[in-house]
């Protein structure tokens, strides 16, 4: 209550110096000087009060050019971002509908600027004359409104004034969608005044049925399917991009196909296929990719709190440790996110395999690598990087291309597989090392001798503790 207090007290202040400043402005013109005229505004404004105006200025023109300068001075004055973000809402809780236009001989015009601003009719934006009153209505939508959705061009929650009918309401929300082809018809929810019944009316558009307060309205259509259905296909093939598809039976062959084909460069066993609903998110955080910029920060907000949901629901009745969980997350996150799909793209070029008849999504990504004929080393060796891959050769091959061990290296070398990243002992088993496996040696860890005795004292720590319970439960058997 006291920011709004303060916030009208501020409009209150630079109201003088807002009507003194169009009124010198006017009179500085000659040639408008003799044209002058009061207009005064009172309601439920940003700012109320008597202003100079012309005979050639039209009411959407007055009001636009106060608020413009109500709000331009009340930012100078300002410094408070509560303050602000408190003048915002003031200023955008203004209705446009049920104006009232009082002429100084006793006519009454009542105005909806907001018909005028979606179709222009003047009739909504008379010329100004001395002594008009322009009378704004108290902005309460939580209570004076209607709503309507469903087969129209703009959905949403409307100001009701008195006489609204439900071609009033098409028109605020900007006429029939012509996507859909049939109008099936019109469902009004009307509720009762305590709230605790509903009256359903169906109805149809020629009947333009008068509306009540809180009315909601829903243009019934079926759903068109007509939507942008597609894939995205980047990596080796001939034209990657965005595809086209049909709701439910693109067979990943067709797409491949209308790409252009795979090139000969293609590392076919590489290739993977990332289900839908993330595909801008996966484009941008994985690879890059910003095709759709505006998509892609809705598409990653909602996949951050799709993905906290998911870990919430996978987790509520596990019975995992501290350090099981983070892990755990990982993983979920990497199922959630990643999405892939077990296809061997080896087969892509007979169009009866299983591949080729996959069905693809709406929004699934499909990534074709280039062939990399070589194997990554890196770690504690000489020289980390790419060293060519030769048939037959084991991971010392490898290492020793890339200057040998170091001599802080750990013997329990790894191989990560480039298809599957599976993490191998070369210790334990023996690794056949194919194009694209990485080679990872880690460093063996080498401790201080303070670290040891640290250790060594929480050792015998622990065994103390041990031996006075056991003389403890020595004496009590006595």
């Amino acid at each position: 209550m006291m920011k709004r207090i303060l916030t009208l007290l501020t409009l209150i202040l630079i109201f003088s110096s807002i009507n003194a400043q169009t009124t010198d402005d006017l009179k500085n013109n000659s040639l408008l000087s003799a044209s002058i005229i009061s207009v005064t505004i009172g309601g439920d404004f940003v700012v109320t009060g008597s202003f100079s105006s012309t005979f050639t200025e039209r009411l959407d023109q007055f009001i636009t050019r106060i608020y413009n300068e109500t709000y331009s001075k009340a930012l100078q004055s300002l410094r408070d971002t509560k303050l602000i973000e408190q003048l915002n809402e003031e200023f955008k809780s203004i209705s446009l509908r049920g104006i009232i236009l009082r002429r100084a001989g006793g006519k009454t015009l009542n105005i909806d600027l907001l018909k005028f601003r979606l179709n222009g009719d003047f009739k909504n934006n008379p010329y100004l004359k001395n002594d008009d009153v322009i009378i704004f209505p108290p902005s309460n939508e939580d209570k004076n409104f209607f709503t309507i959705n469903g087969a129209v061009n703009k959905p949403g929650k409307f100001y009701f004034v008195e006489g609204d009918k439900l071609s009033d309401a098409i028109e605020l929300a900007q006429g029939i969608n012509k996507a859909y082809d049939k109008i099936t018809g019109v469902e009004i929810s009307r509720l009762s005044y305590d709230g605790n019944k509903i009256n359903l009316i169906k109805t149809n558009i020629e009947e333009n049925l008068p509306l009540q307060r809180g009315d909601q309205i829903r243009v019934l259509a079926e759903e068109t399917q007509r939507l942008d259905f597609h894939v995205v296909v980047v990596g080796e093939v001939n034209m990657p991009g965005y595809i086209s598809i049909t709701k439910n039976n693109t067979t990943l062959y067709d797409v491949i196909k209308r790409a252009g084909g795979i090139k000969g460069t293609a590392f076919l066993s590489h290739s993977k296929l990332l289900s839908g609903n993330v595909a801008n998110y996966i484009l941008a955080s994985k690879f890059g990719l910003k095709i759709k910029t505006d998509e892609i920060l809705t598409t990653q907000e909602i996949s951050d709190k799709l993905l906290e949901l998911e870990n919430i629901l996978m987790s509520r009745m596990s019975n995992l440790t501290e350090e099981d969980t983070s892990y755990f997350f990982a993983e979920n996150q990497l199922r959630t996110l990643m999405s892939e799909t077990s296809i061997d793209f080896s087969n892509l070029n007979d169009p009866n395999s299983k591949a080729s008849n996959y069905i693809v999504n709406d929004g699934d990504i499909i990534i074709i690598p280039k062939i990399d004929n070589t194997v990554y080393v890196f770690g504690q060796v000489g020289k980390k990087g790419k060293i060519s891959f030769k048939e037959g050769e084991n991971y010392l091959y490898y290492v020793n291309k890339a200057g040998g061990f170091s001599d802080y290296s750990d013997e329990d070398v790894i191989v990560i597989k480039g298809q599957t990243k599976e993490w191998i002992s070369v210790t334990d088993n023996i690794v056949k090392i194919e194009p694209g496996d990485y080679i990872w040696v880690p460093k063996d860890p080498h401790r201080s001798f303070s670290f040891y005795l640290k250790q060594t004292s929480v050792y015998f720590t622990i065994l103390g503790s041990i031996a006075t319970i056991l003389l403890l439960l020595n004496q009590f058997g006595k």
